[in-house]
């Protein structure tokens, strides 16, 4: 069984993505540069928007994740793991984490990316403000 949601997000200027371990989406439309993780702004939706079928699935055991990341013509595939641990309440940010730590923010652990592993030309398409990011995030279960 495959559920997928959309997020759509834009870039913006002090985008780093530089964490070793740990990639965020947030609704938030302004953040500083120690915001390594950040890789997309103003998001339409946060982990708490996802939809009940969705966070069932996550939620189950050996569900994995893909999180499609799309700005422009470059795109990058980030997989990781859901668990039934997953809180998923928080209202404005989205993380995948590289390790198996879970708290209201968390989307997904396990991941085989953080900020750092993005291509640098994503990022430079994500370092754009006017550049929307389509993250399409897919549970198969």
């Amino acid at each position: 069984m495959k559920i997928t949601e959309v997020i759509l997000a834009y870039g913006h200027e002090n985008i780093q993505a530089t964490h070793e371990s740990t990639l965020e989406i947030t609704k938030e439309a302004q953040i500083s540069k120690k915001g390594d993780c950040i890789i997309a702004v103003s998001a339409d939706k946060a982990v708490a928007n996802l939809s009940p079928e969705f966070k069932e699935s996550l939620r189950k055991k050996n569900a994995k994740i893909t999180m499609l990341i799309e700005a422009g013509e470059v795109a990058e595939v980030v997989n990781a793991f859901g668990s039934p641990q997953l809180i998923l309440t928080h209202p404005t940010d989205t993380v995948a984490r590289k390790s198996s730590y879970i708290c209201s923010r968390t989307l997904a652990i396990q991941a085989d990316k953080g900020a750092c592993d993005l291509s640098r030309k994503l990022v430079e398409k994500l370092r754009n403000p006017k550049q929307k990011v389509k993250i399409t995030l897919t549970v198969k279960v």
